[in-house]
């Protein structure tokens, strides 16, 4: 198995004007590509929807080496029902503490050093107020499981991930594909895991020789395929080909060509314009609120 990479997770998000705030103000991430979509997705990356939706990729730098968040927004939705299956991205980076505490933006202290904030949506984060180590200051993200014995067999003896480590008494595992990477953390919580409608995805990237392989090994292990192989266009950029799978308990991952993503994933230095641009031209929350009616839950 050849080099193998974490590249994003997707959120779906129902107001699109403060969780770019979020992103920007308060973790501090930029704007690395906007795209606006007139309807659904192949691989439903924005979810079991076929209307006009958008995805915005924000980030500490290039997808080539950072850990990035994906934003999904489906504009007929305004909001989501959050599950247990996502239980937090940590990130750190004293700044993103300092800019929580200026915008007067919720935290609480977990630990020393160690603050807890919500996105909006309720999506969790975990702020570590110290430098990052390394180049990107994403250090994982935390997916809930029911059987950590089950789920730690698929992502390590299946899809290939090393066991970095263990805890037994909280029941926490820490898995990657290599030491300067962002890392998956995997928490049995003793109970089934729920994906609301808000349910995520989590990318990673391989050598396009690699995708059929995955596949195959999933039919042999009877695991499930939620979208066969299959080439996604994106209008005037690389056409790449992915798999969506699901673990034991429903998360979804993709798994992405390494060599057309890299081309498709560069920074796009009209990306924040392109954001604004659309954020003035949405005008959906205003037609439900002439209308007195909220915007559609999912």
């Amino acid at each position: 198995m050849k080099a193998r990479r974490a590249l994003h997770f997707v959120f779906k998000v129902g107001d699109r004007a403060q969780t770019a705030r979020f992103y920007r103000e308060l973790l501090g991430m930029r704007v690395l590509r906007h795209e606006e979509f007139e309807e659904g997705c192949k691989a439903t990356c924005n979810g079991p929807y076929d209307g006009k939706w958008s995805k915005t990729m924000v980030g500490y730098g290039p997808e080539d080496n950072h850990f990035v968040a994906e934003l999904t927004y489906n504009y007929g939705v305004g909001q989501y029902r959050l599950g247990n299956d996502f239980q937090g991205m940590t990130i750190a980076s004293s700044q993103a503490v300092s800019n929580a505490r200026k915008l007067q933006w919720p935290l609480k202290e977990i630990s020393a050093g160690v603050y807890e904030t919500d996105a909006p949506g309720g999506y969790r984060f975990v702020l570590e107020d110290k430098r990052s180590p390394k180049e990107d200051p994403v250090v994982k993200v935390t997916l809930a499981v029911s059987s950590l014995p089950n789920s730690v067999d698929y992502w390590s003896r299946l899809l290939g991930m090393k066991v970095y480590s263990r805890d037994e008494s909280q029941r926490r595992v820490i898995l990657g594909y290599a030491d300067d990477q962002c890392k998956l953390e995997l928490q049995d919580i003793g109970q089934a895991v729920d994906h609301g409608t808000s349910f995520g995805r989590i990318a990673f990237s391989c050598p396009k020789e690699e995708l059929p392989g995955i596949e195959a090994l999933m039919k042999k292990e009877n695991q499930k395929i939620l979208t066969p192989l299959v080439s996604l266009d994106t209008p005037g950029k690389a056409t790449v080909q992915v798999v969506i799978l699901a673990d034991p308990d429903g998360h979804e991952i993709c798994f992405v060509g390494d060599e057309a993503f890299r081309e498709l994933s560069q920074v796009d230095p009209e990306g924040e314009k392109l954001l604004e641009e659309a954020m003035a031209a949405d005008k959906s929350h205003e037609w439900f609120a002439k209308r007195n009616i909220s915007k559609p839950s999912a």
